[in-house]
């Protein structure tokens, strides 16, 4: 195969949201799309980081891009780091083809509705392993991988972030812009869509293909 991007879907999910957005970007890119499923509730956020490392070691492909949907692009993040993973893949990618990376809604600094929603009953067990680690804590994060990374961040605040406690900024209803912010990164683009929106919105399909085509969003 010539190209394929990679999807990591976000928490409680399968992939499988990304139906849509997977036939776009294949058809604009014209590479295959495929999906890591992970288990986001019951494995951390290490083992699923080195599964996913474990996965694109065993694709053949000339170019490889990830596609990572919030809490997937924390994976994505986490697997692309300086480390070692235990089977001596190198995580910096630079044993991988060349490809580029676009995080869809990552909360790369923590979120404040996973910290909402830690604070009801049984808010932790719902949010699982990966997210307690991830997502409950503010942080500064940068980006120094050998790749291309560009951020997308929607506005658009209608979501399940909002039905946990306020969020009182910009959001796309689930994760504040400001939260997606990476130092490091290429581009960061914020587009009117909702948190969910972000998996059916040509536009979002559009300037994902964009960047990982020419390492740039469209104007």
């Amino acid at each position: 195969m010539s190209g394929v991007v990679v999807y990591v879907h976000g928490l409680w999910l399968h992939g499988w949201e990304s139906a849509l957005l997977r036939r776009r970007l294949s058809r604009q890119l014209r590479c295959e799309a495929r999906i890591f499923r992970y288990p986001s509730v019951s494995a951390d956020l290490a083992a699923n980081a080195h599964a996913l490392a474990r996965f694109l070691a065993a694709l053949r492909a000339e170019t490889l891009h990830l596609v990572g949907h919030s809490m997937g692009g924390l994976v994505i993040l986490k697997c692309f780091s300086s480390e070692v993973s235990a089977d001596g893949l190198q995580r910096d990618g630079s044993s991988l083809p060349p490809g580029r990376i676009v995080l869809l809604a990552s909360p790369v600094r923590g979120s404040r509705a996973a910290q909402h929603l830690a604070q009801l009953p049984f808010g932790r067990r719902i949010l699982g392993l990966t997210a307690a680690e991830a997502l409950l804590s503010a942080r500064e994060e940068r980006w120094n991988g050998v790749r291309e990374l560009g951020v997308i961040a929607g506005d658009l605040a209608y979501g399940f972030g909002r039905l946990v406690g306020p969020l009182d900024a910009p959001s796309d209803g689930t994760i504040l812009v400001e939260e997606t912010r990476l130092a490091g990164a290429k581009a960061q683009l914020t587009l009117p869509v909702s948190h969910s929106g972000m998996m059916v919105s040509a536009t979002v399909a559009r300037q994902t293909a964009a960047f990982l085509s020419d390492g740039r969003f469209e104007p």
